[in-house]
């Protein structure tokens, strides 16, 4: 919580980079705060810290509910701290649509990890963000980053726009996905599945492992129609982040992907992309804040709306107006 609108700015750098936990979360804190005044500290801090050096590894992790996201991300977790890795967790949590109010509790869910020393658990709500990736997301990977943590997982509330939300902004996408969820292929669309870089089928320990192992087989052979033509090959998986069968063999396929990204270039091209694309979504979300403020401009939309609905003119001709009035003002 951030007691004051006055913030030490330097003081909130030097306490990140010696990876003071406490310091990581007022950072977030002002990030995700929608004053303006602290808007403008969040820039200068951003500025201070950001690095063109690629120092990490970001690990998007979705599925659909009941998977066992938050489970896998613990287990993983703690394997990761114990062969020196410090580890960051962001996670997203579904706020209410009635009263903006959200759970946030995934550190009662990821108890041993949340413990650790050498990782960071950050829930944040998604305030109605479509996808289940907060607009600020970004941010938070780069304060984790500058405060030493060399794996950042990004949790999703669930599946289908926060793959797309998500591939924009990490590394490495992880599908996750159960047996016995309905039917095999569980609606899971096309997208989703070619944006996934590993399918891991989840819970496959006691009486679900051959289930698990079925539905594997299924999405091996959707896959392999899907990637027919294409240069791409998804891997299919059974763990159990419960039991922590498989998370070793799991993070070795996502560390060789990973190794191959690097040294072919690719893992560089795809943060540069990621950097441009964030611009311009902090282009365009500044340009409709500003129109916002503008009473005429405002009444102009409200009229032309009013056009679009009574037919008497086009969503063309309506926005058309609506740009000379803002080149004019």
């Amino acid at each position: 919580m951030l007691k004051n609108n006055k913030i030490n700015i330097t003081g909130l750098v030097e306490g990140i980079r010696e990876g003071n936990r406490k310091f990581l979360a007022q950072a977030i804190t002002l990030i995700e705060s929608e004053k303006d005044e602290h808007k403008v500290q969040s820039q200068e801090l951003l500025r201070k810290l950001f690095t063109n050096n690629i120092t990490s590894i970001r690990i998007g992790i979705t599925g659909i509910p009941g998977a066992g996201k938050s489970t896998l991300i613990e287990t993983l977790g703690t394997n990761l701290t114990k062969i020196g890795f410090k580890v960051a967790v962001l996670t997203v949590d579904p706020s209410s649509s009635i009263t903006g109010g959200s759970i946030l509790g995934d550190k009662t869910r990821m108890v041993e990890l949340s413990r650790n020393p050498n990782a960071f658990i950050r829930p944040s709500p998604t305030s109605g963000t479509l996808g289940g990736v907060k607009k600020s997301t970004r941010e938070s990977i780069l304060i984790c980053e500058a405060g030493g943590y060399d794996v950042i997982l990004v949790e999703t509330v669930g599946i289908g726009q926060s793959e797309i939300s998500i591939s924009e902004m990490v590394d490495f996408c992880l599908l996750l996905l159960i047996s016995g969820a309905g039917d095999e292929l569980q609606g899971i669309k096309k997208g989703v599945l070619e944006l996934a870089d590993i399918i891991a089928i989840n819970k496959a320990d006691g009486d679900s492992l051959e289930a698990s192992k079925r539905t594997a087989l299924e999405y091996k052979n959707a896959l392999r129609i899907l990637q027919s033509s294409a240069d791409k090959e998804t891997p299919v998986m059974t763990i159990s982040g419960l039991k922590n069968i498989g998370i070793d063999d799991l993070w070795k396929e996502i560390s060789k992907k990973l190794h191959d990204l690097k040294l072919d270039g690719t893992l560089e091209k795809n943060r540069l992309h990621q950097q441009k694309k964030w611009m311009w979504e902090m282009v365009e979300e500044t340009i409709i804040r500003e129109i916002e403020t503008k009473p005429n401009i405002m009444k102009l939309k409200s009229e032309m709306e009013e056009s679009i609905a009574n037919g008497k003119t086009t969503p063309v001709i309506a926005a058309e107006n609506i740009l000379r009035k803002i080149s004019n003002q």
